[in-house]
């Protein structure tokens, strides 16, 4: 049986404010603690007015106070941007500060669009190809395991601690597989972006898998939209606004809130939208419990995925929670 944890990207809701998206967030950690979801996890997104927040590692040391059980991660640090060495020095406090419960999820991905790319990296070059030798000196660091040979052979990432955060590579195409493969690294992929090949990505990882110091075996999660509510016709209702939502997205249009079901449904869309929303449909999973239970055990096969991260963007915030709370009854969390 599969795991299920969560995944959230503070999506402001029409009417409301940044502020209010984080109590949210932290109001759903704090239910997903007590459900029994495995993780949660926090993305990284840079200059969007729609999402509330683009530093994972302060969100989750907020999260990791406000909750007892759950583990805490990044779903995922854009690690092109920075220094590995102080991602692992933010992780490992998080780590000391938690043990036992932080998760550092990595990509390559740039998070936005390109001004706050060349606004995150002004005065230093990172080219993409550097990304696999930043993912070795992560390990290194965090696991105080440099060789000799390193080009900062001895170097110690503060603070000193017995424990390691959990080290994840996520993606959405198959490169990222190739490195979790290699390095002995647990694998994400984010199917509910819509690329297509996660399954050969997730099958490639898991038979190229490397036995690692880190893990003796592949370990593979895949993120899923799930909207969940008592009937399919609401369930439909409310992913109404995760269709104008992810279809502005796809026009380069990004709203700067996340729709009401209001907005979506009066929405002037035409039929080449109609239709691009049907397609995105087949990749989402709507519907009430039972149906819901159906379609991720489906998925989770498909992907052969331990674990599932549920992303469930819903405007109303109480049916948001329900959504989480109808999916946990119904995998029996």
């Amino acid at each position: 049986m599969f795991k299920l944890g969560v995944l959230d990207q503070s999506q402001i809701g029409e009417g409301r404010t940044a502020p209010d998206a984080l109590k949210e967030t932290t109001r759903l950690a704090q239910e997903a603690d007590k459900l029994g979801y495995s993780r949660y996890w926090v993305s990284e997104h840079h200059a969007s007015r729609s999402l509330a927040h683009s530093s994972p590692e302060v969100l989750i040391a907020h999260l990791a106070s406000a909750t007892s059980r759950i583990r805490l991660g990044s779903g995922g640090v854009m690690l092109p941007h920075y220094s590995a060495y102080k991602v692992a020095e933010n992780f490992r406090l998080l780590e000391a500060l938690h043990p036992g419960r932080i998760d550092v999820g990595l990509g390559r991905a740039p998070g936005g669009m390109p001004i706050a790319t060349r606004a995150l990296q002004e005065g230093k070059y990172m080219h993409i190809d550097e990304y696999p030798q930043q993912i070795t000196d992560m390990i290194g660091y965090l696991h105080d395991s440099l060789g000799p040979d390193h080009r900062f052979a001895g170097l110690h990432a503060s603070p000193a601690i017995d424990t390691a955060p959990e080290m994840w590579l996520l993606g959405s195409s198959g490169e990222s597989a190739k490195i979790a493969a290699r390095l002995g690294l647990s694998f994400g992929f984010a199917q509910f972006f819509g690329t297509p090949g996660g399954e050969d990505a997730v099958r490639y990882y898991k038979d190229n898998f490397r036995p690692s110091p880190l893990n003796e075996k592949p370990y593979a999660l895949a993120a899923v939209l799930a909207v969940c509510a008592d009937t399919e016709e609401e369930a439909n209702r409310l992913a109404t606004s995760t269709d104008l939502f992810f279809l502005r997205l796809e026009q380069g249009l990004e709203l700067s809130y996340f729709p009401s079901v209001e907005t979506a449904h009066d929405y002037p869309y035409t039929e080449y939208d109609l239709q691009r929303i049907r397609m995105a449909r087949h990749r989402r999973i709507v519907g009430n419990p039972a149906q819901v239970k159906k379609r991720l055990e489906e998925l989770a096969e498909q992907y052969q995925a331990d674990e599932l991260l549920i992303v469930s963007p819903i405007h109303n915030f109480a049916a948001r929670i329900h959504s989480y709370r109808l999916i946990a009854e119904a995998m029996n969390l």
